[in-house]
């Protein structure tokens, strides 16, 4: 009997940020509170151009309503890690 296979890898992208708070728990805090926030920040972008594209209308009031929620929706995936 033929047995065929997939062989490979899959790598994500690295995002390194270099921050010193002179401590390294806090640089640890600091660098996970950034990277959690801005997975949190790019789903709600995400969510809010697909409404955007779905309904076919952008306006000033929406894009800044949307920059609110993701500066919002950052800091509390932030917190939460």
């Amino acid at each position: 009997m033929a047995h065929s296979g997939f062989s490979g890898s899959l790598t994500s992208p690295r995002f390194d940020l270099a921050v010193d708070m002179g401590h390294p728990f806090l640089n640890r805090t600091v660098d996970g509170f950034l990277k959690i926030g801005a997975v949190g920040a790019c789903k709600v972008a995400a969510e809010e151009t697909f409404e955007c594209l779905h309904r076919g209308d952008v306006s000033k009031h929406k894009v800044e309503r949307a920059l609110k929620k993701m500066c919002k929706e950052g800091a509390y995936w932030g917190i939460i890690k």
